[in-house]
Protein backbone atom coordinates (compact mmCIF):
# COMPACT_ATOMS: atom_id res chain seq x y z
CA UNK A 1 0.00 0.00 0.00
CA UNK A 2 1.28 3.25 -0.53
CA UNK A 3 1.05 6.05 2.14
CA UNK A 4 1.77 9.74 2.37
CA UNK A 5 3.80 11.01 5.58
CA UNK A 6 1.99 14.52 6.21
CA UNK A 7 3.55 16.63 9.02
CA UNK A 8 3.14 19.86 10.72
CA UNK A 9 5.70 21.68 11.79
CA UNK A 10 4.61 23.46 15.18
CA UNK A 11 5.76 25.06 18.20
CA UNK A 12 6.76 22.84 20.95
CA UNK A 13 3.75 23.88 23.53
CA UNK A 14 1.34 23.42 20.73
CA UNK A 15 2.32 19.88 19.89
CA UNK A 16 -1.16 18.86 21.97
CA UNK A 17 -3.43 20.59 19.84
CA UNK A 18 -1.48 19.38 16.31
CA UNK A 19 -2.07 16.01 17.64
CA UNK A 20 -5.32 16.72 18.74
CA UNK A 21 -5.82 18.01 14.77
CA UNK A 22 -4.46 14.90 13.33
CA UNK A 23 -6.64 12.82 15.48
CA UNK A 24 -9.95 14.18 14.24
CA UNK A 25 -8.98 13.61 11.12
CA UNK A 26 -8.55 9.67 11.94
CA UNK A 27 -5.07 9.53 12.29
CA UNK A 28 -4.29 6.27 14.02
CA UNK A 29 -1.14 8.02 15.70
CA UNK A 30 1.44 10.76 15.48
CA UNK A 31 5.49 10.87 16.01
CA UNK A 32 6.99 14.50 17.04
CA UNK A 33 10.25 15.33 15.96
CA UNK A 34 11.66 16.99 19.31
CA UNK A 35 15.31 18.23 18.60
CA UNK A 36 15.35 19.10 22.21
CA UNK A 37 14.62 15.90 23.17
CA UNK A 38 16.92 13.78 21.09
CA UNK A 39 19.21 16.23 21.84
CA UNK A 40 18.78 15.67 25.61
CA UNK A 41 18.77 12.03 25.32
CA UNK A 42 22.48 12.35 23.72
CA UNK A 43 23.62 14.46 26.49
CA UNK A 44 22.86 11.74 28.95
CA UNK A 45 24.49 9.11 26.76
CA UNK A 46 21.07 6.87 25.66
CA UNK A 47 23.58 4.28 23.88
CA UNK A 48 20.37 3.87 21.54
CA UNK A 49 21.26 7.86 20.12
CA UNK A 50 24.72 7.63 20.12
CA UNK A 51 25.07 7.35 16.46
CA UNK A 52 23.00 10.58 16.07
CA UNK A 53 24.26 14.20 15.72
CA UNK A 54 22.65 17.06 18.03
CA UNK A 55 20.23 19.30 16.18
CA UNK A 56 19.95 23.00 16.53
CA UNK A 57 16.80 23.98 18.75
CA UNK A 58 14.24 26.60 17.46
CA UNK A 59 11.67 25.74 19.62
CA UNK A 60 9.67 23.86 16.90
CA UNK A 61 9.18 20.83 16.61
CA UNK A 62 7.50 18.82 13.64
CA UNK A 63 4.08 16.11 14.45
CA UNK A 64 3.47 14.07 11.40
CA UNK A 65 1.65 10.96 10.61
CA UNK A 66 0.74 8.43 7.87
CA UNK A 67 -2.86 8.77 5.98
CA UNK A 68 -3.40 6.01 3.12
CA UNK A 69 -2.63 7.23 -0.64
CA UNK A 70 -6.69 6.73 -1.13
CA UNK A 71 -9.77 8.88 -2.46
CA UNK A 72 -10.39 10.46 1.60
CA UNK A 73 -6.72 12.05 1.28
CA UNK A 74 -7.36 14.83 0.03
CA UNK A 75 -10.14 15.45 2.25
CA UNK A 76 -8.44 14.86 5.40
CA UNK A 77 -5.97 17.35 4.49
CA UNK A 78 -7.76 20.16 3.84
CA UNK A 79 -9.61 19.55 7.31
CA UNK A 80 -6.75 19.51 8.94
CA UNK A 81 -5.25 22.88 7.63
CA UNK A 82 -8.81 24.15 8.26
CA UNK A 83 -8.45 22.95 11.68
CA UNK A 84 -5.19 24.26 12.45
CA UNK A 85 -6.49 27.96 11.01
CA UNK A 86 -8.96 27.70 13.09
CA UNK A 87 -7.27 27.22 16.16
CA UNK A 88 -4.91 29.79 15.01
CA UNK A 89 -8.07 32.30 14.46
CA UNK A 90 -9.15 31.24 18.08
CA UNK A 91 -5.32 33.13 18.87
CA UNK A 92 -3.51 29.59 19.54
CA UNK A 93 0.10 30.03 18.84
CA UNK A 94 1.29 27.24 16.21
CA UNK A 95 4.46 29.03 14.73
CA UNK A 96 4.17 28.36 11.25
CA UNK A 97 1.69 25.45 11.03
CA UNK A 98 3.43 24.72 8.18
CA UNK A 99 1.49 21.34 6.58
CA UNK A 100 3.62 18.96 3.85
CA UNK A 101 3.53 15.48 2.14
CA UNK A 102 5.56 13.03 1.00
CA UNK A 103 4.48 9.68 -0.66
CA UNK A 104 6.24 6.75 1.25
CA UNK A 105 5.76 2.76 0.68
CA UNK A 106 5.20 0.67 3.45
CA UNK A 107 8.14 -0.61 3.13
CA UNK A 108 10.09 3.08 4.07
CA UNK A 109 8.59 4.02 6.90
CA UNK A 110 6.75 1.03 8.36
CA UNK A 111 10.05 -0.27 10.53
CA UNK A 112 11.92 2.43 10.51
CA UNK A 113 11.00 4.03 14.23
CA UNK A 114 12.26 0.42 15.46
CA UNK A 115 16.16 1.91 14.83
CA UNK A 116 15.16 4.12 17.59
CA UNK A 117 14.14 1.59 20.18
CA UNK A 118 16.45 -0.38 22.06
CA UNK A 119 16.13 -2.18 25.56
CA UNK A 120 16.39 0.43 28.63
CA UNK A 121 15.99 0.30 31.73
CA UNK A 122 13.32 2.82 33.29
CA UNK A 123 13.43 3.58 36.96
CA UNK A 124 14.58 0.87 39.57
CA UNK A 125 13.86 -2.48 38.11
CA UNK A 126 11.78 -1.85 35.21
CA UNK A 127 13.39 -2.74 31.85
CA UNK A 128 11.37 -2.14 28.30
CA UNK A 129 12.19 -4.60 25.54
CA UNK A 130 11.81 -4.40 22.22
CA UNK A 131 10.11 -7.29 21.18
CA UNK A 132 12.91 -8.16 18.69
CA UNK A 133 15.77 -7.89 20.82
CA UNK A 134 17.07 -10.55 23.17
CA UNK A 135 17.96 -9.23 26.42
CA UNK A 136 19.52 -11.52 29.33
CA UNK A 137 17.17 -10.47 32.81
CA UNK A 138 19.10 -9.61 35.88
CA UNK A 139 17.38 -10.95 39.09
CA UNK A 140 15.50 -8.42 40.15
CA UNK A 141 14.73 -7.24 37.07
CA UNK A 142 11.05 -6.35 36.06
CA UNK A 143 11.06 -6.66 32.20
CA UNK A 144 8.13 -5.54 30.10
CA UNK A 145 8.21 -6.94 26.59
CA UNK A 146 6.59 -4.23 24.08
CA UNK A 147 5.85 -4.50 20.43
CA UNK A 148 4.03 -0.98 20.26
CA UNK A 149 3.73 -0.26 16.32
CA UNK A 150 5.09 2.90 15.31
CA UNK A 151 1.79 4.83 16.36
CA UNK A 152 2.00 3.79 20.04
CA UNK A 153 4.39 4.47 23.39
CA UNK A 154 7.64 2.68 23.54
CA UNK A 155 8.13 3.73 27.70
CA UNK A 156 10.93 6.44 26.70
CA UNK A 157 9.52 9.45 26.31
CA UNK A 158 9.77 11.17 29.29
CA UNK A 159 5.48 11.72 30.07
CA UNK A 160 5.46 7.50 29.84
CA UNK A 161 9.33 7.45 31.49
CA UNK A 162 7.73 9.66 34.38
CA UNK A 163 4.74 7.28 34.90
CA UNK A 164 7.09 3.95 35.33
CA UNK A 165 8.99 5.62 37.59
CA UNK A 166 6.16 6.89 39.72
CA UNK A 167 4.22 3.53 39.72
CA UNK A 168 7.22 1.21 41.42
CA UNK A 169 6.78 3.32 44.42
CA UNK A 170 2.80 3.58 43.88
CA UNK A 171 1.62 0.06 43.43
CA UNK A 172 0.91 -2.24 46.18
CA UNK A 173 -0.17 -6.14 46.17
CA UNK A 174 -3.75 -6.78 45.69
CA UNK A 175 -4.50 -3.20 44.36
CA UNK A 176 -7.02 -2.13 41.37
CA UNK A 177 -5.48 0.23 39.01
CA UNK A 178 -7.39 2.02 36.01
CA UNK A 179 -5.54 3.32 33.03
CA UNK A 180 -6.95 5.71 30.95
CA UNK A 181 -5.57 6.36 27.33
CA UNK A 182 -3.32 2.82 27.51
CA UNK A 183 -1.75 3.27 24.35
CA UNK A 184 0.40 -0.10 23.82
CA UNK A 185 -0.46 -0.95 27.39
CA UNK A 186 2.86 -0.37 28.68
CA UNK A 187 1.50 1.02 32.11
CA UNK A 188 -0.95 -1.45 32.55
CA UNK A 189 1.72 -4.50 32.21
CA UNK A 190 4.03 -2.55 34.97
CA UNK A 191 0.88 -2.11 37.18
CA UNK A 192 0.49 -5.99 36.88
CA UNK A 193 3.54 -7.02 36.90
CA UNK A 194 4.38 -4.85 40.05
CA UNK A 195 1.76 -6.70 42.08
CA UNK A 196 -1.45 -5.15 41.19
CA UNK A 197 -4.20 -7.48 41.26
CA UNK A 198 -6.70 -6.31 38.91
CA UNK A 199 -6.02 -3.31 35.97
CA UNK A 200 -8.97 -2.48 33.51
CA UNK A 201 -6.89 -0.18 30.68
CA UNK A 202 -8.85 1.32 27.79
CA UNK A 203 -7.77 3.80 25.03
CA UNK A 204 -10.34 5.50 22.76
CA UNK A 205 -8.14 4.09 19.30
CA UNK A 206 -9.46 1.15 18.80
CA UNK A 207 -5.60 0.23 17.28
CA UNK A 208 -4.33 1.05 20.36
CA UNK A 209 -6.97 -1.90 22.29
CA UNK A 210 -5.26 -4.34 19.90
CA UNK A 211 -1.75 -3.43 20.42
CA UNK A 212 -2.50 -3.40 24.07
CA UNK A 213 -4.28 -6.55 24.27
CA UNK A 214 -0.99 -8.03 21.87
CA UNK A 215 1.52 -6.65 24.35
CA UNK A 216 -0.33 -8.00 27.01
CA UNK A 217 -0.67 -11.21 25.96
CA UNK A 218 3.42 -11.07 25.27
CA UNK A 219 4.12 -10.36 28.88
CA UNK A 220 1.57 -13.32 30.61
CA UNK A 221 -1.07 -10.66 31.93
CA UNK A 222 -4.35 -11.31 30.49
CA UNK A 223 -5.43 -12.96 33.88
CA UNK A 224 -4.95 -9.62 35.55
CA UNK A 225 -5.39 -6.68 33.04
CA UNK A 226 -8.66 -6.19 31.37
CA UNK A 227 -8.48 -4.15 28.24
CA UNK A 228 -11.25 -2.12 26.44
CA UNK A 229 -12.49 0.68 24.44
CA UNK A 230 -13.76 3.54 26.09
CA UNK A 231 -13.47 7.59 26.23
CA UNK A 232 -11.81 8.19 29.41
CA UNK A 233 -13.36 6.69 31.96
CA UNK A 234 -16.61 6.23 30.45
CA UNK A 235 -17.15 2.45 29.58
CA UNK A 236 -15.48 1.50 33.20
CA UNK A 237 -17.36 0.25 36.43
CA UNK A 238 -16.21 0.12 39.82
CA UNK A 239 -13.45 2.11 41.29
CA UNK A 240 -9.63 1.74 41.67
CA UNK A 241 -6.69 2.78 44.26
CA UNK A 242 -4.94 4.20 41.75
CA UNK A 243 -5.58 5.60 37.92
CA UNK A 244 -3.17 6.64 35.81
CA UNK A 245 -3.48 9.01 32.97
CA UNK A 246 -0.65 9.62 30.21
CA UNK A 247 -2.95 11.95 28.20
CA UNK A 248 -2.65 15.90 27.59
CA UNK A 249 -3.72 18.92 29.35
CA UNK A 250 -7.18 19.22 28.09
CA UNK A 251 -8.19 15.50 28.78
CA UNK A 252 -6.62 15.05 31.96
CA UNK A 253 -8.87 18.05 33.17
CA UNK A 254 -11.73 16.56 31.26
CA UNK A 255 -10.83 13.99 33.38
CA UNK A 256 -11.15 15.82 37.06
CA UNK A 257 -15.21 15.19 36.41
CA UNK A 258 -15.19 11.33 36.11
CA UNK A 259 -12.78 10.96 39.32
CA UNK A 260 -15.81 10.68 41.78
CA UNK A 261 -17.58 7.82 40.37
CA UNK A 262 -14.25 6.16 39.86
CA UNK A 263 -11.51 6.63 42.21
CA UNK A 264 -11.44 4.63 45.59
CA UNK A 265 -11.19 6.86 48.99
CA UNK A 266 -7.81 7.79 49.60
CA UNK A 267 -6.99 6.63 45.99
CA UNK A 268 -4.59 8.51 43.89
CA UNK A 269 -4.43 9.84 40.18
CA UNK A 270 -1.00 9.68 38.07
CA UNK A 271 -1.14 12.09 35.33
CA UNK A 272 0.70 12.90 33.09
CA UNK A 273 1.26 13.93 29.09
CA UNK A 274 1.39 17.40 30.52
CA UNK A 275 3.47 20.32 28.93
CA UNK A 276 5.13 22.86 30.59
CA UNK A 277 2.92 25.49 29.68
CA UNK A 278 -0.42 24.21 30.44
CA UNK A 279 0.50 23.39 34.72
CA UNK A 280 -1.35 26.51 35.59
CA UNK A 281 -4.19 25.58 33.64
CA UNK A 282 -4.51 21.83 35.12
CA UNK A 283 -3.68 23.01 38.75
CA UNK A 284 -6.26 25.73 38.48
CA UNK A 285 -9.11 22.55 37.12
CA UNK A 286 -7.66 20.59 40.00
CA UNK A 287 -8.38 23.08 42.59
CA UNK A 288 -11.65 23.40 41.24
CA UNK A 289 -12.55 19.96 41.18
CA UNK A 290 -11.68 19.79 45.07
CA UNK A 291 -7.99 18.13 44.24
CA UNK A 292 -4.59 18.43 45.49
CA UNK A 293 -1.46 18.20 44.00
CA UNK A 294 0.76 15.74 46.42
CA UNK A 295 3.66 14.72 43.88
CA UNK A 296 4.87 16.69 41.11
CA UNK A 297 7.31 15.37 38.89
CA UNK A 298 9.24 16.98 35.86
CA UNK A 299 11.64 15.72 32.49
CA UNK A 300 12.79 18.20 29.88
CA UNK A 301 9.34 20.26 28.96
CA UNK A 302 6.70 17.78 30.28
CA UNK A 303 5.21 17.02 33.86
CA UNK A 304 3.93 14.12 35.44
CA UNK A 305 1.39 14.99 38.17
CA UNK A 306 0.24 12.85 41.21
CA UNK A 307 -3.33 14.12 42.62
CA UNK A 308 -5.70 13.42 45.78
CA UNK A 309 -8.47 14.97 47.34
CA UNK A 310 -8.12 17.41 49.42
CA UNK A 311 -9.96 15.64 51.98
CA UNK A 312 -7.55 12.52 51.65
CA UNK A 313 -4.47 15.42 52.99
Amino acid sequence: MEWVEVSVETKTEAADLVTAAFTDIGAGGVEIDDPALINAYIDEGRWDYRDMERKPETGMVVVRSYLANDEELDGKVRTLKASLEYMKGRGADLGTAKVSTNIRNDEDWVDNWKKYFHTDKVGKNLVIQPSWEEYEAQPDDIVLRLDPGAAFGTGTHPTTSMCLRALEELVKPDMTVFDVGTGSGVLAIAAAKLGASKVVAADYDATAVKSAKFNSAENGTESIIEIKQSDLLKEFSGKAKLITANLIADLVIRLFDELDDHLEKGGRLLASGIILSREEDVVAAAKLHGLFIVQRHEEKEWLALEIIREEDR
